[in-house]
């Protein structure tokens, strides 16, 4: 994964920031941080990130408004996860949620839960902007976003409303048009945007392993929110 692919950490607390950092690395997804929102900004213009993962409170701006304003500079392609120690109530997450964020999780985060929304929304994210999907059509996309995902045949033609057989004509057009062999060489070439030449046989999607042990997330309690 280069570092246009790489994950911005955003968190005031140094412990919950290394702590991020250390899950996510240790997943094999490189990672840029921050301590505020202002760090923030200038990082992620510096090299738009895979991703972004944010405490909600943050010295200084908050990450609400740090959210808005990426959300002005790159849209809805960038996935954003907003963490909270603070505001762990359901309303606060809906509140997250509404106001530009793709996830919202609550500290302490169990790592199994976080790496799996990572993974899901960069492969979304790749998958659909990549310069290897931008040859196929629009339905072809969704076929390999879902892949990227984790489903299976089956499972894609219910979540679009097609056939099983239709899933499959789509990935065996999917696999021409990349010039692959199999489904798991079409997710990587999407989610890296290498030539179908370069690509190898036995390449396996960034961050596929898990590391052994998780690592603790607990970040420090603040006050309430009125």
């Amino acid at each position: 994964m280069d570092r246009r692919s790489s994950v911005l950490v955003v968190d005031g607390d140094p412990e919950s920031l290394a702590a991020l950092s250390r899950a996510l690395q240790r997943a094999g997804y490189p990672t840029q941080q921050a301590g505020t929102g202002e760090e923030a900004l200038k990082a992620a213009g510096r090299q738009r990130p895979a991703l972004v993962i944010m405490e909600t409170h943050l010295p200084g701006a908050s990450g609400y408004e740090i959210c808005r304003e990426l959300r002005e500079r790159y849209g809805e392609e960038l996935p954003i996860i907003f963490v909270s120690a603070a505001r762990t109530d359901e309303t606060d997450r809906v509140a997250g949620l509404l106001l530009g964020a793709d996830d919202y999780l609550a500290k302490p985060i169990p790592f199994d839960h976080l790496l799996a929304r990572v993974r899901r929304l960069v492969a979304q994210s790749a998958a659909v902007t990549g310069p290897a999907a931008s040859r196929l059509t629009p339905r072809e996309q969704e076929v390999l976003g879902l892949l990227a995902e984790g489903l299976e045949q089956n499972e894609i033609a219910t979540r679009l409303f097609i056939t099983p057989k239709t899933v499959a004509k789509h990935i065996e057009r999917i696999l021409g048009k990349l010039g692959v062999r199999s489904r798991a060489q079409a997710v990587v070439l999407a989610l890296r945007g290498d030539n179908p030449e370069g690509q190898e046989t036995s390449a396996q999607a960034p961050g596929a392993h898990q590391p052994a042990a998780a690592p603790d997330l607990r970040g420090r309690r603040g006050p309430r929110r009125r």
